[in-house]
């Protein structure tokens, strides 16, 4: 699948400083992005996307499909497939067009994680506060109609926001790989999944019979989990 950049097909590119030397606008791009004020998403609007999470639709006239995800490093390489899996199989109307990548996220981290993940071209998104290096955007949204991205902030990260959120640290995974730079909230989103394992030790309880926890978005926006009778 070629790359391309301003409608130019991106050769090979071999380290950071010669894709930003190549094409400026790139970094003038996340400049403007990371400067642009968080947007306060309405929670009947919005599907939150959980880390080592992603999703997909279309607008309700299927002009385009978006799809977001939050990638960590974890399985990076076998995600992507995924990715792109899911954007083409809600465009099989269409036989051509493009596929439009945005990369958001990222900074200086100490275990260079970041670096690792993105081959510093997510550096542009780096901070240093009170000695501690934190990312300048934490979050965005993306409009589906429209397919605009924007820096945002999140109060609700349903549905069924704990189960999800257990899934990411079970087996020994690391709370944080970053302490420092978390955001205010952190501390109590973890000691809620922590409590919500806690309350719920046996799985089969979550899921009867194996079967996913399917929900639904109801007419006045909410989230709505579909029981089986």
């Amino acid at each position: 699948m070629p790359l391309f950049s301003q409608n130019r097909r991106l050769e090979r590119i071999n380290a950071t400083a010669e894709l930003f030397d190549k094409y400026p606008h790139l970094q003038e791009n996340a400049r403007t992005f990371r400067a642009k004020p968080l947007v306060d998403v309405d929670p009947k609007c919005f599907l939150y996307v959980q880390q080592r999470e992603f999703a997909a639709t279309t607008p309700a006239d299927g002009s385009g499909a978006v799809c977001l995800a939050h990638c960590d490093g974890s399985s990076t390489w076998s995600e992507v497939p995924l990715l792109v899996q899911a954007v083409t199989s809600l465009s099989s109307v269409s036989n051509d067009g493009r596929l439009e990548l945005h990369l958001v996220g990222g900074f200086n981290d100490e275990s260079k994680t970041s670096h690792k993940l993105s081959h510093n071209i997510l550096e542009m998104n780096d901070i240093v506060v009170d000695g501690t290096h934190r990312p300048v955007v934490y979050g965005i949204g993306v409009n589906v109609k429209t397919g605009d991205v924007f820096p945002s902030s999140f109060i609700h990260k349903g549905p069924a926001e704990q189960l999800r959120s257990a899934r990411t640290f079970t087996g020994g995974q690391y709370l944080s790989t970053s302490p420092m730079a978390e955001p205010p909230h952190f501390v109590q989103h973890m000691k809620s999944t922590i409590q919500f394992l806690l309350e719920h030790p046996d799985s089969d309880e979550l899921f009867p019979g194996a079967q996913p926890q399917l929900y639904h978005r109801t007419e006045m926006g909410d989230w709505e989990r579909v029981v089986k009778s």
